[in-house]
């Protein structure tokens, strides 16, 4: 079993594809950009790429660009020398000269300032970095994988992202599906975290009712994989050993199965499943005023999902 099956679980399609381009790509040393929302094991997936190339045995370096003080964020990444400005005391190589011949995971990529974007452009394209106060130039051996719950291209035509730097950085872009379009995943993810937590803590694992189970399928899961194992790791603590049950639920998940018992009711006479489905996604297109974006989001879908879907219907 390689480490995507041991650290990335589910079965979802569009989850397994993206786990099979993620692959492909951790065998070669092409830029990949992770796209999906808060949540999503963004940096897992950065970690399995990491760990299957031939890359694994160097350092792996995360830096959470949002993180980054603005005045600081240059010599953070790229270094400085002792004496370049007030409170260098000491000579730093910078986070990306540290991981030479591993790799960077640059998290958020999007809150970078737009002049240390430029930066970044310069050493994606010539590995070379510059440290704050260096008049030479060192050329450093790092892969870079980067990742972002934004949406780069609308922050490309907002002005705040360089355009030349998104489509240096979207080379391979892998996109992971929200945990709300992965339900059937949950009982498969429930019982993984369970398992691991119950052996971290060193307590009896907690078993789910049916009952339970069905309202934590239903659930939208808005801080998605990141949210499920912060509940598992309560329910492990709290309830070791034991059933749990609908009452045993936080009250947003018990809210949310009293407002939202049926989301649709099917017709008698029956539909077409994919009449109904073009029709809403012509909708979402119409109300966003052609914003493909903006229309996965009203539809609760990726937008290279959104776009499949585009391309299947031969809709414009």
């Amino acid at each position: 079993m390689n480490v995507f099956d041991e650290t990335m679980k589910g079965t979802a399609p569009e989850f397994r594809a993206m786990l099979r381009s993620a692959q492909i790509a951790a065998a070669t040393d092409v830029t990949v950009l992770l796209l999906g929302e808060s949540g999503t094991g963004k940096e897992l997936l950065a970690r399995a790429i990491h760990a299957e190339s031939s890359r694994h045995a160097a350092p792996f370096v995360a830096i959470n660009c949002a993180a980054l003080p603005e005045t600081l964020a240059e010599s953070e990444l790229f270094g400085h020398r002792k004496g370049a400005f007030t409170g260098a005391v000491n000579h730093n190589p910078g986070r990306i000269r540290s991981a030479e011949g591993g790799t960077v995971f640059l998290d958020e990529v999007g809150e970078l300032p737009l002049n240390i974007q430029a930066k970044l452009l310069r050493f994606l394209e010539s590995g070379e970095c510059q440290a704050v106060g260096e008049t030479s130039i060192v050329r450093t051996n790092v892969r870079v994988i980067a990742a972002t719950h934004r949406d780069l291209y609308e922050q490309v035509q907002l002005g705040v992202f360089r355009e030349d730097l998104y489509y240096r950085l979207n080379v391979v872009p892998l996109e992971l599906p929200p945990l709300r379009q992965r339900s059937d995943d949950i009982p498969l993810l429930l019982t993984h975290l369970i398992d691991e937590l119950a052996t971290r803590y060193e307590l009896e694992a907690p078993r789910f009712s049916e009952e339970a189970l069905a309202i934590l399928r239903g659930y939208r899961w808005p801080g998605n994989v990141r949210e499920l194992r912060n509940f598992c790791e309560r329910m492990v603590v709290l309830l070791s050993g034991r059933e749990i049950l609908p009452g045993n639920l936080p009250r947003e998940m018990l809210s949310v199965a009293v407002e939202r018992p049926n989301t649709f009711a099917l017709p008698d006479s029956g539909l077409s499943l994919e009449d109904l489905e073009q029709s809403l996604i012509r909708q979402a297109l119409e109300k966003t005023h052609g914003n493909r974006s903006r229309a996965a989001r009203l539809l609760g879908l990726t937008r290279d999902t959104l776009l499949y879907r585009l391309k299947k219907y031969a809709i414009g």
